[in-house]
């Protein structure tokens, strides 16, 4: 083997080395598997739906009642993310999750399902997710060895998260064509079932003891005022919030942009959507080879640039392939920018308030999208899919100016974090060299 391809046989085997790690790589499987099934669940819902009212409106009211219990109840499972055993939650939340799904599928399958019933299943599923997103963001520090580890478990989630958003639907077009939707939700059902299998075989170690503690309310407002006084928490959250708000535009008017802008059909559609997907594949790949937290304040700055550029730009095109192209980085720059967030929240946040902060990502992200699809629906009404999109693009561009004109002061109070964590290089090797020195002889390798 060549000393090129050896290096890179060196840069893959450490893109993938949170995998090294016994739970995660239970964990990997169990919700790579069970992403592909939820995304099957969600196209063949939205496909069911339509079949029995052919309506756009009732399209719109379910994805709401799905959404909005997560935004709601999510101060409350960041609470009880800090207080409780976190792997506990999310065997009791893929239960849950198993039943609804199964009890869909029955429904389906037996051809007495009704819109009121899919409506509130979809309330049941967003609590379970308002439960289970930020524990399971908490609980990934609990199944990793190394705290250098997280960047890469992270990035590797998101790859999850993102191949599974392209398989999923082509799989779910070709089931429900050729099977129904009854068949879509029993597969979904079964995820869940590979997903709880693969938590009750892990053993995490947890980094605190449950806490009982009496006022709920007074952990929430803990929590709020830990988030609000630490200024680069409370920076990065309002960055979420805003990309959430602005990248939603873009998604919403896609069948405007490939129908009427492009002179396309639905092809031009799911090539659209695809090229956008590929994008954040990329995003998170490139993510995967970083080794540590180290200069993702930089990445988020170049990510928020790249993901500005290229909105803006295809606001503009008017030629399929052009559009393709600038999808692609369309979405690697909002993934990573995204991704990039969630990694340094997930590093400098203490433990004990881990499942609080990441409750308030889950609002800044879950609050934001719906209220940005709508105003993109509104905008696009009135001005025109293009304009809107361009204007969300300026948006991000400026987002972006902020960040960086932030970034010394955000990176100085960010580094006394990473200093007193060890992660900074020459903290990391003095705390390696006392280990080495504490060490007994017949430990020292010679």
């Amino acid at each position: 083997m060549s000393i090129r391809a050896q290096k890179r046989f060196a840069g893959f085997r450490n893109s993938l080395r949170s995998l090294n790690n016994r739970n995660y790589r239970l964990y990997f499987i169990g919700q790579g598997i069970s992403f592909i099934g939820t995304w099957i669940q969600t196209i063949a819902t939205g496909w069911l739906i339509y079949r029995i009212t052919g309506s756009e409106f009732m399209l719109g009211i379910v994805a709401f009642s799905g959404q909005v219990p997560a935004f709601l109840a999510s101060p409350l499972a960041g609470v009880l993310a800090d207080r409780l055993d976190r792997h506990r939650i999310l065997v009791v939340m893929q239960f849950i999750a198993m039943a609804q799904a199964s009890v869909l599928a029955f429904l389906t399958v037996t051809e007495t399902v009704q819109v009121w019933h899919i409506a509130l299943l979809s309330v049941c599923l967003g609590l379970v997710n308002a439960f289970d997103m930020p524990t399971r963001h908490a609980f990934v520090t609990e199944i990793i060895d190394y705290k250098a580890d997280l960047v890469n478990a992270i990035a590797l989630n998101s790859v999850l998260f993102n191949a599974s958003r392209l398989l999923g639907p082509a799989v779910a077009g070709i089931l429900v064509a050729a099977a129904g939707e009854g068949a879509c939700f029993l597969i979904n059902a079964a995820s869940y079932g590979v997903a709880l299998i693969s938590l009750l075989l892990m053993s995490p170690r947890p980094l605190r003891a449950e806490e009982e503690r009496k006022n709920i309310l007074l952990d929430m407002k803990d929590g709020a005022s830990y988030a609000l006084r630490s200024e680069p928490i409370r920076f990065l959250l309002g960055m979420t919030a805003l990309m959430s708000l602005v990248a939603m535009s873009f998604p919403v008017l896609m069948p405007v942009f490939a129908a009427k802008v492009l002179q396309g059909d639905s092809h031009t559609y799911g090539f659209l959507v695809a090229a956008s997907g590929l994008g954040a594949l990329f995003g998170t790949f490139f993510l995967t080879t970083r080794r540590d937290v180290l200069g993702l304040e930089k990445v988020i700055c170049v990510a928020l640039l790249i993901f500005g550029s290229a909105l803006t730009l295809f606001s503009f095109s008017r030629t399929i392939w052009l559009s393709l192209l600038i999808l692609v980085f369309i979405g690697f720059g909002m993934v990573l920018s995204m991704a990039s967030c969630n990694t340094v929240l997930q590093t400098i946040v203490d433990d004990d308030k881990r499942g609080r902060v990441m409750s308030f990502y889950i609002m800044a992200f879950a609050g934001a999208a719906p209220l940005g699809s709508l105003i993109a629906g509104t905008a696009s009404s009135l001005i025109g899919a293009p304009l809107t999109v361009g204007i969300s693009g300026l948006l991000s561009l400026g987002g972006a100016a902020f960040f960086i004109w932030k970034l010394p002061g955000l990176r100085s109070l960010i580094r006394p974090i990473y200093r007193k964590m060890g992660i900074l290089p020459e903290v990391a090797a003095a705390i390696q060299a006392t280990d080495d020195f504490r060490k007994p002889p017949e430990y020292s390798g010679n």
